[in-house]
């Protein structure tokens, strides 16, 4: 048989429990209450710190400590700067081909034969008259000759029929020779006088003939092309045998768009640069063509260029046309775009710091590298000088500008 018995803490006499063990309750019960108290109270004040706190800005000035600020971490930093106006050459980029100024073709001048010698070659410096190449002459000697022998013939007669007039007049005085014999002599000597001048004069023209079969520079200047070779058979139908660059000009024809056209004045100042060189030469404007051309409608303005010998006719260069001066922002290279249409712009700042996209219009490139706008700046925006290609428009940055100390952020104390 079975009992349960429940026993409570009433039911428990405390006079069964051994002594050690009711000295050692009394003992530590109020340690007990103590602690727990004291915990409870620790945890009630860290709730409320933890719960309660705000950040000291003065603290966080003066605590040492160069932790960045949570939204510093989070925004970029970029130079930006602010490029006002400058007074620039206003330019007109164009190409053209180089050509000698006065290009001048030379032939034969007369009726031709086979050439004996070629004095000259290409790039050779000439006088005006010199002997380019030299034509047979053979048969000119022979009429040069004959034609010599028989003014001697003409002379003698000239003498003889002198001779017989003078006799005659003697005789006239006296009786002896009537007048109509002095008429006949002195027309038999006038006669022979002028047979001698048409004889002279076919001389002087055979001269003239056999001197044009020297081919002869027509000016001073620089052999360009020389088609002639000693033995070759040339006439007057042969074309340009030699051509010379009249004293060695040369001239650049630019091909400039017909709106860009009316801004060119003869004089402005252009600066030349063959294809395949760094070098740049200086010209001016000496001509601008009257004509456009209905196709392309592009007109052509003329450079004048002095002698270089990098500076070959009928080569390629590029051309930067001065028109004038005008005020415009100046910006590195890396501060300005392109986007895949071709279209040029810039990343500026907004009053809240953010990125937005300015299309430009974008003129020359000087010799330090700086970039002229023409277009689309006032020259008061804070432009991001690089970096920009990581940038999207809209983003938040931190700007700092170029050449100013770095600015510190809030959360960022300043060291000393």
């Amino acid at each position: 048989m079975n009992f349960e018995t429940r026993l409570s803490r009433d039911s428990i006499d405390e006079t069964t429990i051994p002594e050690f063990i009711q000295a050692d309750r009394r003992r530590r019960s109020p340690w007990v209450v103590v602690l727990a108290l004291l915990l409870i109270a620790a945890l009630a004040a860290g709730a409320y710190w933890y719960f309660n706190q705000k950040p000291d800005p003065k603290a966080a000035a003066t605590s040492g400590s160069t932790t960045p600020a949570k939204p510093a971490k989070q925004l970029p930093r970029v130079t930006v700067v602010v490029p006002g106006l400058s007074q620039v050459a206003n330019l007109v980029n164009a190409s053209g081909t180089l050509a000698a100024r006065r290009d001048m073709p030379v032939g034969v001048a007369g009726e031709g034969g086979m050439v004996t010698q070629v004095l000259v070659d290409q790039g050779q410096w000439v006088r005006a008259g010199q002997v380019l190449a030299v034509i047979d002459r053979q048969v000119q000697n022979q009429e040069t000759g004959q034609l010599t022998a028989q003014m001697r013939v003409i002379e003698t007669d000239i003498r003889l029929a002198q001779s017989e007039l003078d006799r005659a007049r003697a005789l006239a005085s006296r009786g002896f020779v009537s007048k109509a014999d002095i008429d006949r002599k002195t027309a038999q000597r006038d006669g022979a006088q002028a047979r001698l001048a048409v004889a002279r004069a076919q001389l002087n023209q055979n001269q003239a003939r056999m001197r044009r079969l020297d081919i002869r520079a027509p000016a001073s200047g620089l052999i360009l092309e020389r088609k002639l070779e000693p033995g070759q058979v040339v006439s007057g139908g042969s074309g340009g045998l030699f051509r010379i660059a009249m004293n060695g000009e040369m001239e650049m024809h630019v091909a400039v768009s017909e709106s860009d056209l009316v801004k060119l004045r003869t004089g402005n100042a252009v600066q030349v640069t063959p294809t395949g060189s760094t070098q740049a030469f200086w010209g001016r404007i000496w001509q601008v063509e009257p004509v456009i051309d209905p196709t392309t409608r592009m007109g052509t303005a003329r450079v004048a260029l002095a002698y270089n010998s990098a500076l070959r006719p009928g080569g390629f260069a590029s051309a930067k046309l001065q028109t004038g001066v005008i005020n415009a922002p100046q910006l590195d290279e890396s501060a300005v775009h392109s986007d895949p249409k071709g279209v040029n712009y810039v990343l500026a700042l907004g009053p809240d710091n953010k990125v937005v996209r300015i299309n430009v219009t974008v003129g020359s490139v000087s010799d330090d590298g700086k970039v002229s706008i023409m277009g689309g700046l006032t020259g008061q925006e804070k432009i991001v000088q690089s970096a920009g290609g990581f940038l999207q428009p809209g983003e938040e940055v931190i700007p700092t500008v170029a050449g100013a100390a770095t600015p510190t952020p809030a959360s960022e104390p300043a060291k000393t």
